[in-house]
């Protein structure tokens, strides 16, 4: 258990953080097995800030990870599976705010 009572699941070797985001995973799976979607991707990174030196220490890059990426009808689709609790954080809504300025991408959250 984390600190948000969420619990790990392993399915196919792969380790989930919910059993939410699992079962996203399966709904995912069947829609990319009739062809709907394509190009399905876990855990996808999108850089929102680069390297950078701060006082001559490299920091680096401010990343955000998608839990999904997919492309449905020639669109890119970027999903988060996240609690009513998790989307309120101030990294969260900051992370999504960088991505959409940055990158023009809105996150679609289940």
């Amino acid at each position: 258990m984390n600190k948000y009572k969420n619990k790990k699941v392993e399915f196919d070797g792969i380790i989930f953080d919910s059993l939410k985001e699992l079962a996203r995973y399966k709904e995912l799976l069947l829609l990319k097995k009739q062809g709907l979607i394509t190009d399905l991707k876990l855990q996808h990174p999108f850089v929102l800030v680069p390297t950078v030196r701060i006082k001559g220490k490299k920091k680096p890059d401010v990343k955000y990870i998608a839990d999904f990426v997919y492309v449905e009808d020639g669109q890119l689709v970027v999903e988060d599976v996240k609690s009513v609790i998790t989307r309120k954080l101030p990294t969260y809504r900051l992370k999504m705010h960088l991505l959409k300025y940055n990158l023009d991408i809105e996150v679609v959250e289940i």
